[in-house]
């Protein structure tokens, strides 16, 4: 693979392009991504890619619309650089959670990023476990939408025929939780809640047995914890024994690691597509990485072999 496919990346996180590059057998592409003395972003290919299967691999994580530019930057210069074809591997897809105009005169921001992305002439995107399944169809071009349940439910098997209860801290994760529950041979729960603000919600009822149950909260995102936390602690008072959650995308944002600390959560499980750059003196969260199947899926999007068996 060393002379077909090539690997860069911007500055989001860097140590997973790395690990899908020693995963894939390769060397991490030669590039440029710094600054120039005024802030812009400055952006040089220090290779060949002419005719090249290239991908790009950026998380559009906080600071989002830095790594944003960035790599919009990115495969504008490796375009223009005359690559085959250009696959953008976006590990988590910022301002996915505005997908909807849920209030007047709001923005379907996720959409406008799948236009900017389609008009910089990238060829397929490649991504993980998006907040909302729609947002495959506000692009033009192919998608792959990759699920780290694979990587989740192999750390949680240990857990199987424990009093297990899987439970999704609203209805809208009830896909998400069901798909954990039946590979993981256990019942399903829902947190009922009324959401008061864009920002905070409130539980208001558990569905299903919980009371001595060992119970795994399963969601795609932990921005500031306080839904994954309010939950945990709805869940204690419904007599809960051990309680754990897990996560895709580990935002953290404000206050989450705070509250994760001081919360009944035994431990947080969460992958690698956003960097954990304070993992010191957390001891609750336990970082895996989905390099693995990233790179996997890279290798079959090059042999033109089928994505969909890496599916859950």
């Amino acid at each position: 693979m060393q002379d077909k496919v090539m690997v860069f990346t911007g500055n989001a996180n860097p140590k997973l392009a790395e690990d899908i590059c020693k995963f894939l057998g390769i060397k991490l592409g030669d590039a440029l991504v710094g600054r120039f003395s005024e802030g812009e972003i400055q952006v040089k290919i220090n290779q060949n890619v002419r005719g090249k299967d290239v991908f790009v691999i950026q998380p559009t994580c906080p600071p989002t619309n830095d790594n944003l530019m960035e790599i919009l930057i990115l495969i504008d210069a490796l375009k223009r650089a005359s690559t085959g074809r250009l696959t953008a591997v976006i590990p988590y897809y910022g301002y996915a959670r505005q997908d909807r105009k849920d209030q007047p005169r709001v923005p379907i921001t996720a959409k406008l990023i799948a236009n900017i992305l389609t008009g910089t002439g990238v060829d397929r995107i490649l991504t993980m476990d998006l907040h909302a399944g729609q947002i495959q169809g506000f692009f033009d071009i192919p998608v792959d939408h990759l699920f780290a349940a694979p990587v989740l439910i192999e750390y949680f098997r240990r857990y199987m025929g424990k009093d297990l209860v899987i439970v999704s801290p609203d209805v809208g994760g009830v896909k998400m939780a069901r798909a954990f529950a039946k590979l993981l041979e256990a019942p399903l729960g829902i947190v009922d809640k009324r959401r008061i603000d864009a920002q905070s919600a409130e539980v208001m009822n558990i569905l299903g047995d919980v009371e001595g149950k060992n119970v795994i909260i399963v969601d795609d995102m932990i921005a500031t914890a306080g839904s994954i936390t309010e939950a945990a602690n709805a869940l204690k008072k419904q007599g809960a024994k051990m309680i754990s959650a897990s996560a895709t995308h580990a935002v953290f944002a404000g206050p989450a690691l705070e509250r994760i600390d001081k919360s009944c959560l035994k431990e947080v499980i969460v992958t690698d597509t956003i960097p954990f750059k304070n993992g010191k003196g957390h001891s609750k969260i336990k970082v895996l990485t989905v390099a693995a199947l990233l790179g996997e899926a890279i290798k079959r999007i090059h042999n033109e072999e089928s994505v969909s068996s890496l599916f859950v």
